[in-house]
């Protein structure tokens, strides 16, 4: 019994802790990852290339305008090969002809092509000139004083509708002349877009600018010159823009039935003579000088807008 008891009470021996191996420090130090080696290709399958960038956005524009010329080509040749148009190859033919020499003279009514440009923008820089001088200033005067925006509202909301050559009889009335008729119908054309414009942008002046303008005391021309005429300007260049469009379109339909020296009585006279290749030479002459003049005030609306640093 005394042995059992000696075994039962001796105490059973706990199994030891596992040892923590601590490995060296120079096992510790990072080891080269071995980089797996991709598989060369396999025989007839097609190499890997990279990726291309796609094309400049100038190249892509550039390309979009090719076809759509080459479009507009193929719809009018197909359009010539039922006998009503002349061909563009016909209507190239004659280009090369009137354009190596557009600055002939054969007489007041017999002129180069060159010759009737000019004097369809010198009609256009006088009555568009005119009509900067007068609608620009008004264009101020309204957006700046309620009482008077109130009166010409009417005004302006009656005339401007009108169909531009509606004016002509009343210019032959006036100046009893075919020039200066045309120079009128211009001025009254372009008068329109330049007041509305510039008002419209009179009125877009913060509040805020013109009361500080009156604590500060500012009198009207510093008001002008330092508030309005900067945050302004934008919509004015704008309303010129618009201006100059109409005026280049109203001066070739004024020169169809006034007659004389211009680009519209030219386009007429060929008409007359039946010449038709010479019409569609004018009508894209009419285009890119329109185009041009637009682009042009575009530019300078661009270089004096906020934003582009000027």
């Amino acid at each position: 019994m005394s042995a059992i008891a000696s075994s039962v009470e001796s105490p059973v021996p706990e199994p030891e802790a596992p040892r923590r191996v601590v490995a060296h420090p120079s096992a510790l130090q990072a080891r080269p990852r071995v980089t797996e080696m991709a598989a060369p290709p396999a025989k007839g399958a097609a190499p890997v290339t990279a990726t291309r960038k796609p094309p400049p956005e100038w190249l892509a524009r550039a390309f979009a305008m090719a076809v759509g010329l080459a479009v507009f080509v193929a719809l009018w040749a197909f359009v010539s090969s039922f006998g009503r148009l002349p061909t563009p190859a016909a209507t190239f033919k004659a280009a090369v002809a009137i354009f190596s020499d557009p600055f002939y003279r054969n007489g007041p009514n017999d002129q180069g092509i060159g010759w009737n440009i000019l004097t369809s923008l010198g009609r256009v820089a006088l009555g568009f000139g005119a009509a900067a001088l007068v609608g620009i200033p008004l264009g101020f005067m309204i957006g700046r004083f309620r009482f008077l925006s109130d009166m010409a509202a009417p005004v302006i909301a009656l005339l401007k509708p009108v169909s531009p050559l509606a004016w002509l009889p009343i210019g032959l009335l006036v100046f009893k002349a075919a020039n200066p008729a045309a120079i009128y119908v211009i001025f009254v054309c372009s008068l329109w877009p330049m007041i509305v414009n510039t008002a419209v942008g009179v009125r877009q002046v913060p509040q805020d600018y013109l009361n500080v303008a009156r604590v500060l005391n500012l009198s009207e021309w510093k008001i002008f010159t330092k508030i309005l005429f900067p945050a302004v300007l934008p919509y004015m260049l704008t309303g010129v823009r618009l201006s100059i469009g109409v005026a280049w379109l109203v001066i070739v339909a004024a020169e169809m039935l006034t007659g004389g020296v211009g680009i519209g009585f030219w386009v007429w006279d060929e008409w007359n003579n039946l010449k038709v290749e010479h019409i569609l030479i004018a009508i894209f002459v009419i285009g890119l000088v329109g185009l041009t003049l637009e682009q042009l005030l575009v530019f300078v609306a661009k270089r004096f807008s906020y934003g582009t640093g000027a």
